[in-house]
């Protein structure tokens, strides 16, 4: 499986991705999931992939061949949004190419990425690509992106980024993500790609590739999860006397009243039921001797 997640803030963008392949739990592989494409004169770009990959591997590959869609390409593009294009032209064309044949294996057409970058005299752009070469633009509301297994990676990110977020803290916001999703799903795994992009560089001046053996990520892997729990254990436990009203768990929602218990039937109610039931019975028809008697004749 994958887990890619880009952050398009007031200074630039950051990109993470991490390298596991699999199909099934005894089939494992490490394969790199972004891509860059960098003109340093005018344009910067860098792509992260997730689904099936053979697909992703070939709209790549037309990526960088440069092929042209409606006369342009990535490193003729007027801008971020004329790449996005291409770069959904190219999956439509993996589509057109592939689809039927995917079908007819019991496979589906499972393509998804992140595109994001800079073309020289804009602002930095983010872009989530669909299966259908469709996609949407990431904004200062909604500054960030995921594809592959985001859930585990998705509270961190909800409470800390904003669209003003400084790069440094981004970049710890994003691996806190990349290792609470390392930490409860086994198809993503290390090595992890990082590339922090900063607002007009047109060139990757911060990009690594990050291991166990990487001190910082290592000591984020490590604070991460006792600063979890020292925040754990200083909350206050349950009240449910309400002798502490900062605690107490006992006062019902205003809106619905308590979950109903139900108990067996007494003795008297069961005995209703049973004579009910015994009235309700049909009653089986028994032919008279005559009236067999008569059939037989």
């Amino acid at each position: 499986m994958t887990y890619c997640v880009g952050l398009c803030l007031k200074d630039g963008l950051v990109f993470l991705s991490d390298t596991r392949t699999n199909a099934g739990v005894d089939q494992i592989g490490t394969f790199r999931k972004m891509s860059i494409f960098q003109n340093a004169n005018d344009r910067f770009f860098a792509i992260m992939s997730s689904g099936n990959l053979a697909i992703t591997q070939s709209v790549k590959e037309i990526l960088l061949q440069g092929q042209l869609f409606k006369g342009k390409n990535l490193w003729t593009a007027k801008n971020s949004y004329e790449a996005a294009t291409v770069v959904g032209d190219a999956i439509k064309q993996v589509y057109e190419r592939d689809h039927l044949a995917l079908e007819q294996s019991g496979f589906e057409f499972n393509c998804n990425m992140i595109f994001g970058g800079q073309v020289k005299g804009e602002k930095p752009r983010l872009f989530n690509i669909y299966s259908a070469g469709n996609f949407i633009e990431a904004t200062p509301e909604n500054c960030y992106f995921q594809i592959g297994e985001s859930k585990y990676g998705k509270p961190i990110l909800d409470r800390v980024l904003n669209f003003t977020t400084p790069l440094n803290l981004a970049t710890k916001c994003a691996l806190i993500s990349m290792d609470s999703t390392l930490k409860s799903n086994i198809s993503v795994g290390l090595p992890l790609d990082m590339l922090v992009y900063e607002k007009n560089s047109l060139k990757a001046t911060k990009l690594v590739t990050l291991d166990s053996a990487n001190p910082y990520f290592a000591m984020i892997h490590q604070l991460w999860g006792e600063k979890l729990r020292e925040a754990f254990n200083s909350i206050a436990e349950p009240s449910w006397s309400g002798a502490h009203k900062s605690s107490d768990i006992s006062i019902p929602a205003k809106k619905m009243g308590a979950v109903i218990i139900n108990h067996p039937p007494s003795k008297a109610q069961m005995a209703k039921l049973r004579t009910t039931c015994k009235a309700s019975k049909p009653v089986k028809k028994v032919a008279s001797k005559k009236a067999v008697a008569k059939k037989k004749a």
